[in-house]
């Protein structure tokens, strides 16, 4: 019966992860064939002609269309149609604030990709003397860092929720009192996702299991 168990952990460690990359991958392709295909015209969708569906063209149309427009937009024609339709839309009352706000998330993830999320750090949060991970997004600017107390100290940190990392809280702190790791952000990430029981390969957790591992081994005879 032991060695049942261990074959069914095994095998549970092997395919829980694919499966359930698996799964979040069908998902997502089938989320976006289902907003891109019903605005297909009848003669591009081969739903129509086929007896069967074919996964993922949605997808792939989605993604020319947007290269497509990314294409478009760095021409004068382009830019120009652009500049039009985005002055429409920050004329109106209610739609232009959703747009601008969508307008510097997106600014904000993509054009500055290179330099988000770039350290983690242990912050006490959400009392004195509890501390958590949070990612360092930059230092502070603007209003903020105006009129808070720290100054142009401080920074601008992430702390996500466990296990979802997409739910979190905005935190401005002084510098000084961020710890800075040596860890980098996927094992951070790693390390909030699993609860804490995942720590990485390297650094100073590896160290300490190669020395804890090298301390079992039996002594040398003669």
């Amino acid at each position: 019966m032991a060695r049942l168990r261990n074959y069914f952990l095994t095998g549970l460690l092997v395919a829980g992860p694919a499966a359930i990359t698996v799964y979040i991958t069908w998902a997502l392709i089938t989320w976006v064939d289902s907003w891109v295909k019903p605005y297909l015209p009848s003669a591009y969708n081969p739903d129509n002609y086929l007896p069967f569906s074919i996964p993922g063209y949605g997808l792939i149309v989605a993604i020319f269309v947007i290269t497509l427009i990314g294409f478009l937009t760095a021409n004068i024609v382009g830019r120009t149609l652009f500049g039009w339709s985005e002055h429409m839309l920050q004329r109106m009352p209610v739609v232009r604030n959703l747009y601008r706000g969508l307008k510097q998330i997106f600014s904000s993830v993509l054009a500055e990709r290179g330099r988000s999320f770039q350290k983690a750090a242990l912050v006490q949060f959400p009392r004195q003397g509890v501390w958590t991970i949070g990612f360092v997004a930059a230092a502070t600017k603007g209003e903020v860092a105006l009129k808070a107390p720290g100054g142009d100290g401080m920074l601008t940190i992430y702390v996500p929720t466990t296990p979802n990392p997409t739910g979190g809280y905005l935190l401005f702190i002084p510098e000084p009192e961020a710890i800075m790791l040596d860890m980098s952000v996927e094992d951070a990430a790693k390390l909030v996702i699993s609860f804490g029981l995942v720590t990485g390969e390297d650094g100073q957790a590896a160290k300490a299991f190669v020395e804890q591992a090298a301390r079992k081994l039996p002594e040398p005879v003669g």
